[in-house]
């Protein structure tokens, strides 16, 4: 039975997100998933099992968001069910991004988001990035005006080194935020399956790991 969108959006895993947007390139079965992730080096974004996969298959389609397609056996191997993305699941994925995309406060989150973002509109991700760029803002000018009256007060520079960090690294993420919204807005990035070029690698690599 399939969830209310929030009530789906709250309990969506990060591996769940990555699952579901893989299946936008077609319907496969978990061990080709796993394998996909791995050679496209996803396990640096989240980590990744054999557990952990089939377990999140698992909850993907007790909850509607995925839906089986076949059973195939090949040789003596093991049984292998096929999956196939549900509109409510091809929904989801892009309700996800556009929520952690603007949220400072989960960056584990975020990278996934943005290693997804290209599921969502290009003006639209250049909207919820100028989005988060405000709250960035903000927090990097709290870390200066702390910094400030830190040091105002004659509190030594050794006790101030991670707020410093903090904030030299908010301005370095200020600095690639615009740089990303720009290129969005100019068009000169290329962007969504539609500029994806046939000989891209991705599409090599589905088929060189299939049976």
């Amino acid at each position: 039975m399939g969830l209310p969108m929030k009530d789906a959006v709250d309990r969506l895993t990060p591996l769940g997100v990555m699952v579901l947007a893989l299946l936008r390139e077609g319907d496969m079965h978990p061990y080709e998933m796993l394998r996909l992730m791995r050679q496209r080096h996803h396990d640096r974004l989240v980590a990744i099992t054999n557990g952990t996969m089939y377990h999140t298959v698992g909850r993907l389609e007790k909850v509607g968001l995925l839906g089986e397609v076949g059973v195939d056996r090949d040789g003596n191997r093991p049984e292998r069910t096929t999956y196939t993305l549900t509109e409510a699941g091809r929904a989801i994925v892009s309700e996800w991004v556009r929520r952690e995309l603007v949220r400072i406060d989960r960056p584990a989150e975020f990278r996934v988001a943005l290693a997804e973002a290209h599921n969502l509109d290009r003006l639209e991700v250049a909207e919820l990035l100028r989005r988060r760029r405000d709250a960035l803002a903000e927090a990097h000018q709290l870390y200066r005006t702390g910094r400030d009256k830190s040091r105002a007060l004659g509190t030594p520079e050794q006790f101030l080194i991670e707020v410093e960090r903090s904030e030299l690294l908010l301005e370095a993420e200020l600095h690639w935020i615009d740089t990303l919204i720009d290129r969005l807005e100019r068009h000169t990035l290329p962007w969504g399956v539609a500029e994806i070029p046939d000989s891209h690698r991705h599409h090599r690599e589905r088929e060189a790991i299939r049976p």
